[in-house]
């Protein structure tokens, strides 16, 4: 009998033979363990997340929710507030050039490339430059305040994300880390009140939209969010970015010799190695599909990972491919809850990577692949290190 066991670390290294189990066999899945129906197949997913009215954000879009999130945040509404919520975060986003980042993101990615030569051949992408260049980049854009040793943002944006894999909830280091986020975030928006400036922050505690303002606690709520998931989705994207480009050198040799690739490079890896692999939903109505009749109630994880890798949207899935179309993957989501940050993500990859692959263009994995111990999260999956060696 096939499991879907997301709190184990052997589903945390290789989910994609449950997925693929379950998209051939169980397309709507009934999972023992999560308590909660799985959909794996990409059309399932799709529709799902194009389908607000049924599977409803509105109860927590986390597979394991914290107390008080659900309603506070863009994630975790539904439309019409959704939408009222969303135009005014979206105003904020809009009136920053994009491109005005490009130059602040290189600098920061050439900082970071210091952690990563010198006498030593062995570095660790993951803390060394991706972790690094995460948390520069959310300084710049949100406005957080500066330091030169973000460890415990970082530790607690981490432990948001984990769940504890015997209880299978939030534990209380998990909701702990959650509170320290929440006081983190007031400490920002006190912060931006008194001394306004050009980011995100300050900009969110001003914004209105035809006479409408975001209350005290969604700006909160957003901040919190936007840290917690800034840090592991952005440093995830990078981090599983590097252990393909390490682990595939042929297509990282195709790369370096054509690099207007990028792009399209960055794109497989979201649609091959989905940082954000699992979010969930809840049901407004009984469902039947594939047979299976899921209740009004219920609870519903849509698997992006899975749906990413389905053969009946891409041919030959398991192939980590740069020259491949992965136009409509569900990496970043889709429908009313596309992520509201993919262009500034993005970017942000692009030029980073651009940087990184010019100053250091060969490298391996440091230690065998069996060896990498991937993040403990019912929603997002990434290396928590990844050593690599300069050839």
């Amino acid at each position: 009998m096939v499991r879907f066991n997301l709190y184990s670390a052997e589903f945390d290294a290789n989910p994609f033979d449950v997925y693929k189990e379950l998209r051939d066999n169980h397309p709507c899945f009934w999972s023992e363990d999560a308590q909660k129906w799985v959909l794996t197949r990409h059309e399932d997913v799709l529709n799902a997340l194009n389908d607000w009215e049924t599977y409803s954000s509105a109860k927590g879009n986390l597979v394991d929710e914290f107390p008080g999130r659900a309603g506070n945040t863009l994630g975790t509404m539904d439309p019409p507030r959704h939408d009222e919520v969303r135009s005014i975060v979206q105003s904020v986003f809009m009136k920053r050039n994009l491109n005005h980042l490009i130059e602040p993101i290189q600098q920061i990615a050439k900082g970071a490339i210091d952690n990563c030569i010198g006498d030593r051949k062995v570095f660790d992408f993951a803390e060394d430059f991706a972790g690094e260049v995460t948390y520069k980049v959310l300084v710049a854009l949100l406005g957080l305040p500066e330091t030169d040793d973000p460890t415990e943002v970082k530790k607690n944006a981490l432990l948001m994300v984990q769940t504890d894999p015997k209880t299978r909830e939030k534990g209380p280091e998990h909701l702990k880390a959650f509170e320290w986020m929440k006081d983190f975030a007031a400490e920002v928006i006190e912060l931006r009140a008194k001394h306004p400036g050009d980011d995100l922050v300050s900009q969110l505690i001003t914004a209105e939209l035809d006479g409408r303002k975001l209350d005290l606690i969604q700006v909160q709520m957003t901040v919190t969010t936007l840290v917690m998931a800034g840090i592991e989705s952005l440093a995830g994207m990078l981090k599983v970015f590097g252990y393909n480009m390490a682990v595939f050198p042929e297509q990282r040799q195709k790369l370096l010799d054509d690099m207007s690739l990028l792009p399209d490079a960055i794109e497989e890896s979201m649609r091959f190695n989905t940082s954000a692999q699992r979010f969930r939903r809840c049901l407004t109505k009984d469902v039947t599909l594939h047979g299976q009749t899921m209740k009004k109630g219920d609870f519903v994880i849509l698997a992006y990972g899975a749906a990413n890798r389905d053969e009946r949207k891409y041919p030959n899935p398991d192939v980590y491919d740069i020259t491949r179309n992965s136009k409509g993957h569900v990496g970043m989501g889709g429908g009313t809850h596309t992520c509201l940050g993919n262009s500034i993500a993005r970017l942000a990859m692009k030029t980073a990577m651009e940087v990184f692959l010019t100053e250091i263009p060969s490298f391996s994995l440091a230690e065998p692949e069996d060896r990498l111990e991937w993040v403990a999260s019912s929603n997002f999956r990434s290396p928590v290190k990844l050593l690599l060696v300069r050839d």
